[in-house]
């Protein structure tokens, strides 16, 4: 069982684990405006940049959904996704307050088919039943490229490592 930390304390996690090298699940997560669907994994026509973070609501998710919108947008090719357990009501408030219009908001809410699919679902302690900070990169074949599980939940992820990766596959 996988584990990542929260603020020096070990949490494990739930789910099927996802590498790279693995094909990506397709899963159907909720658009910020609470409305529409959204699949990601499995083959698109586009390389899918996979942004999960445990709440817009926290500084830091906010400053990594603030920097991958301004950063990701500027990769021809990459269709980005910002995946939490917010509720889509207040995805759309924190993207209409924050000016996120390069990327896609979504929620796992309803039944954290995502977080479970690919291993990310937080399992025990405070947090438990959101997701963990990670950052998925799936080529156009649907194959995880690049996987980044950040340490500690606390903590910005690796961006410019990500972002290359990202790049990468855009160029394949």
């Amino acid at each position: 069982m996988a584990t990542t930390k929260l603020k020096g304390n070990e949490v494990k996690l739930a789910g099927n684990e996802v590498n790279v090298g693995d094909k990506a699940p397709e899963v159907t997560v909720v658009n910020s405006d609470g409305l529409a669907d959204k699949k990601v994994g499995g083959a698109q026509d586009k390389v899918q940049l996979l942004v999960v973070v445990p709440s817009l609501d926290t500084p830091v998710c906010a400053a990594e959904t603030r920097k991958f919108n301004e950063k990701a947008a500027q990769i021809e090719g990459v269709d980005t996704t910002v995946i939490s357990m917010d509720l889509p009501f207040a995805a759309g408030r924190f993207c209409s307050a924050e000016g996120i219009e390069n990327l896609t908001v979504a929620s796992d809410f309803r039944n954290k088919d995502f977080a479970n699919a690919y291993g990310v679902l937080i399992a025990e302690g405070p947090l438990a039943g959101v997701t963990a900070r990670a950052i998925f990169v799936i080529d156009r074949d649907g194959t995880v490229v690049y996987k980044q599980l950040v340490p500690e939940i606390t903590e910005e992820p690796e961006y410019e490592e990500a972002l290359e990766a990202a790049k990468a596959a855009a160029s394949k």
